[in-house]
């Protein structure tokens, strides 16, 4: 039961605990201790609504920035990306194989904040080697949800 409450539950945050009971066939009492253990285990760690900023007036860029760093002594990547993360700007850090150690996900209100951030506070710390930064300019799917949807004919087609 666990796999499959987690994958519904990552699809979709808002589901009623009642139509997820039905789902799993089980009591929804039973889903709801369950989902109580998860995030006592950690396992569920919070849960997000996802918007798409294209669609309000709200101004805010994104940027992909890949970062190679100097592991530390002991401690390996953990130390660095834990400074990293504590920036309110940061949305994400992942540590990644390939030419690059760490992914960091930002989001700022302009080109230039998070120009800005990447070469006065990510690229000024000690053990950061050197930067490459992606602005993202449109996005077409996030956390598996598809959001510029095109219109597709959903009419029968009639032949003569």
């Amino acid at each position: 039961m666990r796999e499959e409450l987690l994958a519904i539950v990552e699809r979709n945050s808002r589901i009623d605990l009642k139509e997820l009971a039905v789902i799993l066939g089980v009591e929804e009492i039973d889903v709801i201790n369950e989902l109580a253990a998860l995030e006592a285990e950690g396992i569920i760690c919070g849960y997000h609504t996802m918007i798409d900023w294209e669609k309000t007036s709200i101004e805010k860029v994104s940027a992909l920035i890949e970062v190679r760093v100097t592991p530390q002594r002991g401690q390996g990547f953990d130390s660095i990306a834990e400074r990293i993360y504590k920036y309110p700007e940061v949305t994400s850090v992942y540590l990644i194989s390939g030419g690059y150690d760490l992914l960091v996900t930002l989001e700022g209100k302009s080109l230039k904040q998070i120009s800005g951030f990447v070469s006065d506070k990510l690229s000024t710390l000690d053990s950061v080697l050197s930067t490459a930064t992606h602005f993202i300019l449109k996005k077409y799917k996030d956390h598996g949800t598809i959001l510029s949807k095109k219109y597709e004919d959903t009419r029968e087609k009639v032949t003569p």
